[in-house]
């Protein structure tokens, strides 16, 4: 009998474990995994870059003097390619990355700024199409093709 509850005890304790979050960032209430990606043609697989999944809700940067990126803000694309390009908080704000670097065109590695967004191309599909990795892309990090009409393109000092 005392073997039966310790089978039904491990049991159970296996089923609750189960069901918890592995990332801790899935344990926080209302907040959505931040790095998935979403294709919309079957051509853009064939420049994916491979990531690990990634949390930059909390993101400091501190090595070798870069300033900390602070928490993230609710309209937080700009906060995100401060992740990836380094920027003061005034980038925080997408419109601002059109002043940051050289002027551009479009070009793997490129920044590229529109109205109220801002991402990175990090590739082209067969049809033509610039893959861009955006923040804040549906509430998530997200690599897609997007069409860059009207957008300004901006590349590092040292690019």
């Amino acid at each position: 009998m005392f073997g039966v509850r310790i089978v039904v005890f491990a049991c159970t304790l296996f089923g609750v474990a189960a069901t918890l979050p592995l990332n801790p960032a899935e344990a926080r209430p209302g907040h959505q995994n931040s790095y998935s990606r979403t294709w919309q043609t079957p051509h853009a697989r064939d420049y994916a870059h491979k990531s690990s999944r990634k949390d930059y809700s909390q993101l400091r940067v501190t090595a070798s003097g870069s300033a900390r990126i602070g928490p993230r803000p609710a309209r937080w694309c700009g906060w995100w390619m401060r992740t990836q390009k380094g920027g003061g908080p005034e980038l925080n704000l997408a419109r601002n990355w059109a002043h940051w670097g050289r002027p551009s065109g479009p070009r793997v590695g490129a920044v590229v700024v529109w109205a109220h967004h801002v991402g990175m191309i990090t590739g082209k599909t067969a049809g033509g199409q610039w893959i861009v990795k955006s923040g804040n892309d549906g509430g998530q990090v997200r690599e897609r093709p997007r069409s860059v009409a009207g957008a300004v393109f901006r590349v590092g000092a040292s690019a």
